[in-house]
């Protein structure tokens, strides 16, 4: 008969409480992502380390209701909410995309109270690098 093996140490001896680490952050930046499906809004610290993020989808927007300036502006709400409670107070913003939640994120951004250093427009544009995709017929 085998013997039982005993364990030293126990489970229970580990850190308790949430692992989010919960640090101050003065400044970050913006990122909104604006496809004409969806829009992304992450918000990073000065390195680029994701501090918060949300988009269209995660706020319970589906099918062509994501794409909408409206679902953009609930995605950045959310964002920034979590950073202000942070202590975030000045931000910079870099816009990529051709999405109609270009203007309608950047405003609820500006609505949250936090200090705008500067928007920058970030949208990859080719310097007629690849043949685009044929046109689509409907």
């Amino acid at each position: 008969m085998a013997k039982p093996i005993l364990r030293i140490g126990s489970r229970k001896n580990t850190r308790s409480g949430s692992r989010k680490n919960v640090r101050r952050i003065p400044k970050g930046i913006i990122h909104v992502q604006a496809s004409f499906n969806n829009t992304i809004v992450t918000v990073t610290d000065v390195r680029g380390r994701v501090i918060s993020w949300s988009s269209a989808g995660t706020c319970g927007f589906r099918g062509t209701r994501r794409g909408t300036p409206f679902a953009a502006q609930t995605a950045a709400g959310n964002a920034i909410r979590a950073v202000v409670d942070q202590g975030m107070q000045r931000a910079e913003v870099r816009i990529k995309g051709p999405g109609l939640g270009r203007d309608a994120a950047l405003r609820a951004i500006r609505r949250s109270g936090i200090l705008l250093s500067f928007v920058r427009d970030v949208t990859p544009m080719p310097h007629n690098g690849c043949r685009p995709p044929k046109k689509r017929r409907v």
